[in-house]
């Protein structure tokens, strides 16, 4: 074989490794929540028992902190261009389904992207504690006080300091 159809079948294994390498980067659709099934959807009608909403649709995503009188199901999808980047939400549905005060099917909503903002599923900060306080104040602070046995009362090693500061 001659060096130069080597080199250039060389070149042609080199190109196709990494055609395929990127390819895996190449972005993709998720889609978070519950997916609603539409011909599930219109069986619910109202006047329906919330155990017969229960076995037609499921468990909902999360329901109303007051009364527990309406149920929300919640979807949501979203595209991420290339992988390991932040995703764009691409569309959002909320159904919502009320009930009465016999916990009969009242009415049932649907809501979209256009109708609210984005719900985030997943919060990427993790709340805490001191975060109010700036570093340098925290430090002086535990300089300042000193509780072996977390008596909480507050004694301190500072000659001077109240009692609790």
């Amino acid at each position: 074989m001659s060096r130069r159809l080597v080199s250039s079948l060389a070149r042609v294994a080199v190109l196709g490794s990494v055609a395929i390498g990127v390819s895996g980067c190449i972005g993709e659709e998720i889609r978070h929540g519950y997916q609603i099934d539409q011909a599930a959807l219109a069986t619910v009608k109202p006047g329906m028992s919330a155990e017969q909403v229960l076995q037609i649709l499921g468990t909902p995503s999360t329901v109303s902190t007051v009364g527990n009188k309406s149920w929300y199901y919640i979807s949501q999808n979203t595209r991420r261009t290339v992988m390991f980047l932040g995703e764009q939400v691409e569309d959002q549905k909320v159904t919502a389904v009320y009930f009465n005060q016999g916990m009969r099917v009242e009415r049932i909503a649907l809501y979209g992207l256009q109708d609210g903002r984005v719900f985030d599923f997943i919060e990427r900060k993790t709340p805490a504690s001191g975060a109010d306080r700036a570093f340098l104040s925290q430090l002086f602070r535990g300089l300042t006080r000193y509780e072996p046995f977390g008596s909480g009362a507050g004694s301190s090693i500072v000659p001077g300091a109240r009692a609790g500061q």
